[in-house]
C-alpha cells in the first residue's frame, strides 16, 4: 500500500539550500583556490605575432632593434625568446598603427546576446566573442546583467566573495539616485582589452524594484541602464551584454539598451520553438515599449544556430528549415556542439585561453575554428556599423 507523503516545509526547503551551496562552494574552491588570480597565459612566437599585428617579423625586429619596441624577454638556460603576451602584441599594434579601434564618429557597438530561453549557450558566446575580439586588439566591455553571474565566473571571480552587490554591480545604478555614470563598477580583466561590470545573486532584487516602480516611472525604468552604458561605451569597440534568460524588467532594460542584438538557437524542435516565442514576444513588447520612450532600432539583428550536433538527423533538419525561414537573418557560421566548451567551461575557463598540450588536439582546433568562424562574421557586422570602416570594406569587396 503506496504511502501518502508528508508535504515538504519551509525548513525542509531551507535544509536543501544550504546543502546545495555547500555543493556550489566546493565546487568553487577547487576552481577558486585561495590567495591566487586568474592569468592570461597565452605567449606568441614571432611568426604568429606577425600575423596579428599584420607586419612582417623583419619589421618586428627592426622595431625592437631601433628602440620602438622593447625585445622579448630570454630564457636563461636557452638564451631563447620567451614570446610575446597579448598585451605585447597590442603594443606592437599601438607602435605600428593596426589597431582596429573605431574612429571617435563610429557609434560604439552595444550588442545584447539574448534569449528569453535558458540553456542556448548565451554566456558562451558572450564570453568567446569578447575574447575573439580581444584577441583582435578590440577594447571590449562586458557587462553581466545576470544574478547567476556565469560570466563574471568565467572571467575569474567568485560572485559571492569577490562582488558586493551595493558597490560592484549594476545594481546602485539602477535605484533611483544612484551614481551618474557605471565608471564605478568596471574592472579591468586579466585579458588585455576587456573590462567587466559582474554581478552576482543581489542583481535578483532588481527585478522585483523596477517592476513596482514601473508604473509610476516607466521612463526611469526602461532607459537608466541605457544610460548607463551611454556613460561608458566612449571607452570601448564594443560592449557586450548578458541578460538573465527570462523576460524580465532587466531584459527589458537590455533591450532598450542595446543597438544590436544576436540571438543563439540550438537547432532542436524545444529550443526553437522558444526562439520563435522570444521573437514574438520581443516584437509585441518592443512596440509596447516605444510607446512609453520612444522607438529604438537595431544596427542588426542575427540568429545564431549554437549547439549544433552534425550527427542527429533532427538538428539537420531544423537548421535547413531555420535557414529557409530566416534567409537573410541567420549567420552563416554556426557553434557546434563541443566537449572541448564543456570541459573548458566545468574549469570556468574558455576555448581561447586553454595552452600547452590541450591546445594541440584536433578537437580542439575544430571548435577554435567554429568560434574564430562566429568572430569573424560578427566582427564583420560590427565594421559595417562604423562609417570609417566602408572604404576599407569596399576594398576588400565585403560591402
Amino acid at each position: 500500500m503506496s504511502q501518502v507523503l508528508p508535504p515538504v516545509t519551509l525548513d525542509e526547503l531551507g535544509v536543501l539550500s544550504r546543502r546545495a551551496t555547500t555543493v556550489i562552494e566546493r565546487l568553487r574552491e577547487r576552481v577558486f583556490s585561495p590567495g591566487t588570480q586568474k592569468r592570461l597565459e597565452l605567449i606568441y612566437n614571432v611568426r604568429t605575432a606577425s600575423e596579428m599585428v599584420g607586419r612582417s617579423e623583419k619589421a618586428i625586429r627592426d622595431a625592437e632593434a631601433d628602440g620602438r619596441l622593447p625585445e622579448p624577454e630570454k630564457d636563461e638556460t636557452t638564451g631563447r625568446r620567451n614570446g610575446y603576451s597579448l598585451a605585447e602584441i597590442n603594443k606592437m599594434r599601438e607602435v605600428f598603427g593596426t589597431l582596429p579601434h573605431r574612429k571617435a564618429d563610429d557609434p560604439p557597438l552595444v550588442m545584447a546576446v539574448q534569449n528569453f530561453k535558458g540553456g542556448v549557450g548565451k554566456s558562451t558566446v558572450v564570453v568567446h566573442l569578447a575574447q575573439y575580439f580581444a584577441l583582435k586588439g578590440y577594447r571590449v566591455c562586458v557587462i553581466d546583467c545576470d544574478s547567476q553571474a556565469s560570466t563574471t565566473a568565467i572571467f575569474g571571480l567568485n560572485p559571492d566573495v569577490d562582488i558586493d552587490e551595493e558597490e560592484d554591480t549594476l545594481y546602485p545604478f539602477l535605484q533611483h539616485g544612484g551614481p551618474k555614470s557605471l565608471h564605478y563598477a568596471l574592472r579591468a580583466t586579466y585579458w588585455p582589452g576587456i573590462a567587466l561590470i559582474p554581478a552576482n545573486l543581489g542583481l535578483y532584487d532588481a527585478e522585483y524594484e523596477f517592476a513596482a516602480r514601473m508604473a509610476r516611472d516607466p521612463a526611469f525604468i526602461l532607459d537608466r541602464l541605457r544610460e548607463g552604458v551611454a556613460s561608458i561605451a566612449d571607452q570601448f569597440d564594443i560592449v557586450l551584454l548578458d541578460p538573465p534568460p527570462a523576460l524580465g524588467m532587466l531584459s527589458l532594460s537590455v533591450l532598450r539598451a542595446a543597438n544590436a542584438l544576436l540571438i543563439p538557437a540550438p537547432p532542436n524542435n524545444i529550443d526553437f520553438a522558444s526562439t520563435a516565442h522570444f521573437l514574438k514576444m520581443m516584437e509585441a513588447t518592443l512596440a509596447e515599449l516605444a510607446r512609453h520612450g520612444g522607438q529604438r532600432e537595431f544596427s542588426f539583428i542575427r540568429i545564431l544556430t549554437s549547439k549544433m550536433n552534425d550527427q542527429k538527423s533532427a538538428h539537420q533538419a531544423i537548421k535547413r528549415m531555420m535557414d529557409a525561414v530566416f534567409p537573410q537573418d541567420m549567420l552563416s557560421a554556426v557553434l557546434k556542439d563541443s566537449a572541448e566548451i564543456d570541459n573548458a567551461t566545468a574549469n570556468l575557463m574558455t576555448v581561447y585561453e586553454l595552452t600547452g598540450q590541450a591546445s594541440r588536439t584536433e578537437t580542439h582546433k575544430r571548435c577554435r575554428a567554429y568560434l574564430d568562424a562566429v568572430g569573424r562574421e560578427v566582427e564583420l557586422l560590427v565594421r559595417k556599423t562604423w562609417p570609417s570602416q566602408h572604404q576599407s570594406l569596399r576594398k576588400e569587396g565585403l560591402l
